[in-house]
């Protein structure tokens, strides 16, 4: 039942009474939005500072130099505003390392890849050895700073930026073994081949460590030829393995059926983990 507006000894409905309020619940609540943006510039902000500062502390002193009271005193805010926004310096480490990747990522985002996956294979290998050699302190905390078992989240999106590039080798037929091996094949060949060197005094670094292991690594996941124009079915298992999530004629389960199928025929020792 709609109420009826009431006229108030002075003749003004209530009506402008409500408007009156409706208008301060506006003004209140854009000062409150207002302050809320304020806030998150704020923190956005110190965010940014607090990861610069760790970042440079970082660089010229390793991940001993990365403190609290340093990177507090860096940045010009408080410690407990560290603890705030990252939780505690493992997290702080984990956003500096992200954003030293993503400068990484972006940086080579404008290299389009070329019609031979296995060339970008070798870019993509000097590339992850020159971020080591040129980071040493970030690419350790990438790939060697954390508790076993456990990779760091730029790790995690770096390995994912390789298996896609594995993946397009298989596309071409070109791929010798299955995805998985031939990823973390090369993956342990290049993190290997630039933890020597960064152990290595710059002086005394054999040049041709790097191009030597990352032919031999190349040499034992790729074939010179198509797999599709070479006898026997695990090469050609390992390509038609590769397309399967475009096989957009089978259902899932069918699909699943057949990468079970192909999976053990591309490798016929052992059984694998399955991915999409």
């Amino acid at each position: 039942m709609e109420r009826e507006d009431t006229i108030t000894p002075n003749g003004n409905h209530d009506a402008n009474h409500v408007a009156s309020g409706e208008a301060n619940n506006d003004a209140n609540g854009d000062a409150s939005h207002d302050a809320s943006g304020e806030a998150n510039r704020d923190r956005d902000g110190n965010r940014d500072r607090i990861v610069a500062a760790a970042a440079r502390l970082l660089s010229d002193g390793g991940p001993g130099a990365v403190s609290t009271r340093a990177v507090s005193s860096a940045a010009g805010v408080q410690p407990p505003t560290i603890y705030r926004l990252f939780g505690d310096k493992q997290g702080l480490l984990d956003a500096v390392v992200a954003h030293g990747f993503a400068e990484y990522v972006n940086s080579k985002a404008a290299e389009e890849p070329t019609d031979d996956p296995v060339e970008d294979l070798r870019a993509g290998w000097d590339q992850h050895v020159g971020l080591g050699l040129a980071n040493p302190a970030l690419y350790s905390l990438m790939y060697g700073g954390h508790r076993p078992g456990v990779s760091s989240p730029a790790a995690v999106t770096a390995f994912e930026i390789l298996a896609r590039l594995i993946r397009r080798i298989a596309e071409a037929g070109r791929l010798a073994i299955p995805e998985e091996r031939a990823a973390a094949l090369i993956h342990a060949a290049g993190c290997g081949t630039t933890f020597t060197l960064i152990a290595t005094p710059e002086d005394r670094r054999d040049p041709e460590l790097s191009r030597t292991a990352r032919e031999a690594a190349i040499a034992a996941i790729t074939t010179d030829a198509p797999a599709a124009t070479e006898p026997g079915p695990v090469a050609a298992a390992v390509t038609l393995r590769a397309a399967l999530p475009r096989a957009d004629a089978l259902t899932a389960a069918e699909r699943g059926l057949l990468r079970e199928w192909l999976d053990r025929i591309a490798d016929p020792d052992g059984r694998r983990a399955e991915t999409p």
